[in-house]
């Protein structure tokens, strides 16, 4: 959905010239969010102080609930390990997600191939890390709970659904995201167009909402998927 001209593409008209300039331009939009997180980073980190206030406030009440959610789903041991990933996607693919709600600014996270690229990661990860820990056993995960020469045939019936379904989450997780983004761009828009006499409060509240629960939705599922791959199977 791409209605309007961004800022880049205003200031940078020949940029049109360019295969597939809308996917250029949300890479842009990617690199700025990475430029934005990286400064924030660095700024903080020489102003760090034991009562924490305003940005600092902010960033560490957001690092806190990632690692809280990450622990409390994995696990202490291996929560506190994938803690950086966890809280990688939650200032990311907010930050990607505010970014539609700017005049002038595109959501990167609304096109499916900035999606694909946070969730094949995740998928490789998961199995990355199951292996690790599990060894040879991490395909008993794959085998369903009842394990026996006489349930062989139920075995291997579900070791090729576990299978489709490990390799369709990826594909879950990057349009579930990309859906919910280009729709609600598609709604701001129609009902921005309707009644723009409540576009400030109700539509980008709206807006608003959408953003947070997606990026919270993208985070829980990993943190399920890497759950998963880490405990033994019973």
């Amino acid at each position: 959905m791409h209605e309007t001209p961004s800022f880049l593409e205003m200031l940078w008209p020949s940029i049109e010239k360019i295969p597939d300039h809308h996917t250029f331009v949300m890479v842009l939009h990617s690199w700025l969010a990475m430029i934005i997180i990286i400064g924030i980073a660095l700024a903080l980190k020489n102003k760090l102080s034991l009562v924490p206030s305003g940005l600092q406030n902010v960033m560490e009440t957001l690092s806190e609930f990632s690692l809280n959610l990450s622990d409390s789903i994995i696990g202490h041991h291996w929560g506190f390990k994938f803690y950086p990933l966890i809280g990688t996607l939650l200032f990311y693919i907010g930050l990607c997600n505010f970014m539609g709600l700017i005049p002038g600014f595109e959501s990167p996270t609304s096109n499916i191939n900035m999606t694909a690229s946070m969730a094949i990661p995740v998928f490789l990860a998961t199995h990355y890390y199951g292996i690790k820990v599990n060894g040879i056993k991490y395909i008993n995960h794959f085998l369903g709970p009842i394990r026996s020469l006489a349930a062989l045939p139920l075995m291997i019936l579900m070791f090729f659904i576990e299978v489709i379904g490990h390799f369709v989450r990826p594909i879950t997780l990057s349009v579930r995201l990309f859906g919910n983004m280009i729709a609600k761009h598609m709604i701001l828009v129609i009902l921005g167009i309707l009644v723009p006499a409540v576009v400030p409060v109700a539509i980008l509240g709206l807006g608003v909402i959408v953003c947070v629960i997606q990026t919270y939705v993208f985070m829980l599922l990993t943190c399920l998927y890497l759950a998963g791959s880490v405990e033994s199977a019973h």
